[in-house]
């Protein structure tokens, strides 16, 4: 019997340490979703900094400022053969806006072949929460708009429900 206990005990050991459940499960999360590509597009330190913190655990992140960076980023990206798997783009930033840089994006892969289902997956984040804001976005085609402050349930819900993560 406490050789059964020790083996289940020893499962749960990595690197002689004690892990709890909940590490147990991020790990695996971790570990399943590790090739998940993101680039979050923020001008606002705080936010850039919140979303790269939430999104780290599902694998790389890149970070750029405003919409022009974006679109930089997004098309290095996709001829590297490395594109990025989720977009999370502010709505309103200096240079070029969200807006803009979402429909340069949609058009960037209607030009080359990409059809809507292997498209990249473009989250819409803002601060802003009127209904011409949203509805612009959806016209435009993002696939998810979450209001800010950003909440974390809704973040990896969308993500859950456009297969980005298990």
């Amino acid at each position: 019997m406490k050789d059964m206990e020790r083996s289940k005990t020893q499962l749960l050991m990595k690197d002689t340490s004690f892990m709890t459940i909940d590490q147990i499960r991020s790990n695996c999360r971790r570990e399943m979703n590790a090739g998940l590509r993101v680039l979050v597009v923020e001008d606002d330190f705080t936010s850039r900094v919140l979303l790269q913190s939430l999104l780290l655990e599902f694998g790389t992140v890149h970070i750029a400022v405003d919409g022009v960076e974006a679109i930089q980023a997004f098309c290095e990206a996709r001829q590297s053969g490395q594109p990025y798997d989720l977009i999370c783009m502010d709505v309103r930033m200096p240079e070029m806006n969200g807006m803009d840089a979402l429909e340069q994006i949609r058009m960037i892969e209607a030009q080359g072949g990409v059809s809507p289902s292997a498209a990249v997956k473009i989250f819409m984040t803002t601060a802003v929460r009127d209904l011409k804001t949203v509805s612009a976005s959806f016209k435009a085609l993002c696939d998810a708009y979450l209001p800010k402050p950003l909440d974390t349930a809704k973040l990896i819900s969308e993500m859950h429900q456009h297969g980005l993560i298990a």
